[in-house]
């Protein structure tokens, strides 16, 4: 799908659930290849909700051959210095440094063929040119309710300025 024909996915609301469906995709497939609970299944506000508005980051990206972001919580928005639709605008590579992206797209292929990893670090840069350290990242491979491969997500609560 060329970027022009690209459907920007819709701002997560108490009128679309929170993107209700793509957070139980996110939930479900870190459940099974972690065996942990993203968030609380029986949380209240929604489970949609409350990854949204949860103290750690949560990003996602979809299959596209440069994937672009398609999910990313208020945090993450808050990190990145990015609203929502620049965000979901960006291929994901563009969040790491130019020098790290090498070392990134190392991590994305570990994560292809083991399912996900965790522990993993590294720098990022905000849309201001910040940068900072990341830490203790779990980045795990999405797949959909038909088991077919949706992408990938991260996960994080642990970053520093530099």
């Amino acid at each position: 799908m060329s970027d022009a024909s690209r459907t920007m996915p819709p701002e997560p609301s108490p009128a679309n659930a929170f993107l209700a469906d793509h957070v139980a995709m996110l939930c479900a497939s870190y459940r099974r290849l972690t065996g942990r609970d993203l968030i609380i299944a029986d949380t209240n506000p929604s489970p949609g909700e409350a990854l949204y508005c949860a103290p750690f980051v949560v990003l996602s990206h979809g299959t596209e051959p440069d994937p672009i972001f398609n999910y990313a919580n208020l945090t993450a928005q808050r990190l990145f210095e990015m609203t929502w639709a620049q965000l979901t605008a960006m291929p994901s590579r563009l969040s790491a440094e130019p020098l790290s992206r090498e070392e990134r797209a190392r991590l994305l292929a570990a994560v292809a063929e083991r399912g996900f990893i965790e522990d993993y670090r590294g720098v990022r840069v905000s849309a201001s040119g910040r940068r900072f350290m990341i830490e203790q990242v779990s980045v795990w491979n999405l797949t959909d309710a038909q088991g077919r491969p949706a992408g990938q997500a991260a996960t994080f609560a642990k970053w520093s300025l530099l």
